[in-house]
């Protein structure tokens, strides 16, 4: 890791200037000492357009002197600054995400048994066999999904060269998914904002990419019923996206929940109001019985939109950073306050506003933070923001 330094003065035998100058019109120089804790910063201007190839030139001709390079934007000025020690990953101990991921099978396998099985827990060794059988539709859909979306991060990093982790699965047996999904761990900055983009959005569109189909297929073998006028005690019902009213939609050919009458409401309204805040509850109406590989499509897609809210460490957070930079800061009080609203239809958006609260000001700040997105991942990004919105869920359960 970095190390501080005490105090730098220049001295005769610089051997910093002379490599930097070869890439950057130096403007100022700065010593650092024990207060500022760097080595030295260069203002100025690169020669080259190219600033992501003039940074890992840099870096690779200071590597051998210890030392790492920061490229940063301070007011519109270009700045290089040195700092004393270099960036080594530590070696990942893979038992504990083997043994996690192993967990999580049976933790989501039970689960989707638990919920969908037609019959009782059962005594004996050759039942139990049988009926976390019956869970598999389920926990084979679900976790592909995740495993999709997370390798999707883990492989843009090896592409990348920047070292993660391998995912790390969470199990949580008996709750609706049996997991509470999966991370992976940067353990070094990336490079630039380009790949942090990459990284960032790798995971949600893989994720998406098996998510779809699957939850296609799932909602075309779902059954329609029709709900009772009174409605049973603990009843559950999955909210909306509106990639998600369009899937069933496109499997089915309507809306659910479909409500017995609209009671001379305005069926737009009627649906801006039930996405929003998830009532009036369709009793009577007909209803979409998720089958197991729905359910777990649908969840699939819960996931994508959490990892894509615009804040923290996110990867919608990583998206809107390389998107604004600094900026991205002006937002946390509009989503903090849309959360906090959002809350009083499903009070689990309380938690997820506390959470980003506490850590929504952090961000993966990359080591070269003046190389700009080019065109295509421009557009990448904002294909980032376009996908949270088609997949955000403003009340995931009622």
């Amino acid at each position: 890791m970095l190390q501080p330094v005490e105090i730098v003065q220049p001295v005769q035998d610089d051997v910093y200037t002379p490599i930097i100058a070869q890439y950057f019109r130096i403007d100022t120089t700065e010593w650092g000492d024990s207060k500022n804790k760097f080595l030295v910063r260069y203002l100025g201007q690169l020669y080259s357009q190219d600033s992501a190839q003039a940074y890992d030139q840099i870096a690779k001709t200071l590597r051998p002197e210890y030392v790492t390079p920061f490229f940063r934007l301070e007011e519109n000025r270009q700045v290089i600054q040195l700092m004393k020690g270099i960036i080594q990953p530590k070696p990942s101990r893979n038992w504990g995400n083997i043994l996690f991921f192993f967990l999580t099978v049976i933790s989501v396998t039970f689960t989707g048994a638990y919920f969908f099985a037609n019959s009782d827990l059962p005594s004996n060794i050759p039942g139990l066999f049988n009926f976390m059988l019956s869970g598999l539709p389920f926990a084979v859909s679900l976790l592909a999904i995740l495993l999709c979306h997370e390798f999707g991060h883990y492989l843009a990093g090896r592409y990348h060269k920047t070292a993660v982790t391998l995912p790390f699965f969470i199990p949580f047996p008996l709750s609706l998914f049996g997991t509470l999904g999966a991370f992976i761990q940067l353990k070094e900055p990336p490079r630039n904002r380009r790949i942090l983009l990459d990284i960032g959005i790798a995971g949600p569109l893989a994720g998406l990419l098996v998510a779809i189909p699957v939850l296609l297929y799932g909602l075309y073998i779902s059954p329609v019923v029709r709900l009772p006028i009174a409605l049973p005690l603990g009843q559950v019902f999955e909210g909306n996206s509106l990639l998600y009213l369009l899937l069933k939609f496109i499997a089915k050919g309507q809306l659910f929940p479909q409500p017995i009458t609209y009671a001379g409401m305005n069926p737009v309204i009627y649906w801006i109001r039930y996405f929003f805040t998830g009532t009036p509850l369709p009793a009577g109406g007909s209803y979409l019985e998720l089958s197991p590989i729905a359910w777990a499509g649908w969840a699939g897609m819960l996931v994508t939109a959490l990892n894509l809210i615009p804040a923290g460490q996110l990867d919608g957070g990583h998206v809107m950073y390389v998107l604004l930079g600094k900026r991205t800061a002006k937002l946390l009080p509009f989503i903090l306050l849309g959360l906090v609203l959002l809350g009083f239809s499903w009070h689990g958006w309380w938690i997820w506003a506390a959470l980003i609260f506490l850590f929504g000001r952090y961000h993966a700040e990359p080591l070269d933070q003046i190389t700009p997105l080019d065109p295509k991942r421009r557009a990448l990004a904002v294909l980032g923001v376009l996908v949270f919105i088609l997949v955000f869920i403003p009340v995931p359960l009622m």
